[in-house]
């Protein structure tokens, strides 16, 4: 569906019963999106946060013209010294990387600090704003599973006002009654500090969200920071879910080998004999469709450090495991 020319969920369809023509499209698209790619900017996808004093670009999304994923979003928001944005609300979640500067939010009337570093959750039917108090600019990365709440039929979003038809309404109810109990006492800023590097299977991780972190307010998006050393890698994984992957400081390539299903008395997979190979530098975000094996690597010359997004929806599915070759 789309509203004043932004594409909030792409439909699929087929004449056959099966999606492979769907599949291999995405997999024919570019993965890696660079400082120069803007596929929709605040005013032309009639989005209400750009002001004369904050700015909004996307990278990736399903209104994209070389579609790769609605299953999460990335864009920008960009706030100049003593700048705010417009208050808005929507039922979806969202969760804001610093990338620059500091600031703070108002998200249903309470304010919350931030600055570089620290990992930010709009939460689910949230009344926000952003604002930068500062002399210095504030950027951050935005992350969401917008699509998610769209599926579902969540759409009860905008700037405010009062309600249609209010003569066949009554008065106003708590709408926090149908939240989960104790939503309301998870943290909504996961500082840096707050958090730990770990030696995992997948290598030295940073955990913001996951399944585990059940402080945290934010449901939909499961994100860590990965630190791989200068001319050295990740392991070689592959899970069913898609990843998106920005690239926080340093230069490298990605390995992705395509996996393909035999359908026979049950599911069988078969992983490509040969990569496709995706060079990314600092600032690139870069896409691994569903159903991928993967493996990042380092150029020599400083380390990588990568953020990984995933929707965590596809655990709930019952893919919550990964295979560390």
């Amino acid at each position: 569906m789309g509203e004043d020319g932004r594409v909030f969920v792409r439909g699929l369809e087929s004449d056959k019963y099966e999606l492979e023509a769907f599949r291999r499209g995405v997999l024919s698209r570019p993965r890696v999106r660079d400082a120069e790619y803007v596929s929709d900017h605040g005013d032309a996808v009639a989005h209400n946060s750009t002001t004369k004093k904050s700015r909004t670009w996307w990278r990736i999304g399903p209104g994209d013209e070389e579609f790769l994923t609605q299953s999460l979003q990335v864009h920008f928001v960009e706030l100049d010294g003593h700048g705010s944005n417009r208050g808005h609300g929507h039922q979806n979640e969202a969760a804001f990387y610093i990338l620059e500067g500091a600031g703070y939010e108002i998200h249903d009337g309470q304010r919350y600090d931030w600055k570089i570093g620290d990992f930010v959750i709009v939460h689910t039917d949230s009344v926000h704003q952003h604002f930068n108090p500062y002399d210095e600019k504030a950027l951050a990365l935005v992350v969401k599973a917008k699509c998610s709440w769209m599926f579902l039929g969540l759409l009860q979003q905008g700037r405010g006002g009062s309600i249609d038809r209010p003569g066949e309404f009554g008065p106003r109810e708590d709408w926090s009654q149908i939240w989960t109990p104790g939503v309301q006492q998870r943290r909504k800023v996961i500082r840096r500090e707050d958090t730990v590097w770990e030696d995992t299977e997948l290598g030295r991780v940073r955990v913001m969200t996951s399944p585990k972190t059940q402080d945290a307010r934010l449901f939909s998006v499961d994100a860590f920071e990965w630190a791989i050393e200068a001319g050295g890698s990740t392991p070689r994984y592959w899970k069913m879910a898609d990843e998106v992957l920005y690239a926080l400081s340093g230069d490298g390539y990605s390995l992705h080998w395509e996996v393909q299903a035999e359908i026979a008395d049950r599911y069988y997979a078969h992983i490509a004999l040969e990569p496709t190979r995706h060079e990314f530098a600092q600032g690139d975000v870069l896409y691994v469709p569903p159903n991928t094996v993967a493996q990042h690597f380092a150029a020599d010359g400083a380390p990588l450090h990568l953020l990984s997004f995933q929707n965590r929806l596809y655990k709930h599915l019952g893919y919550d495991n990964v295979k560390v070759f």
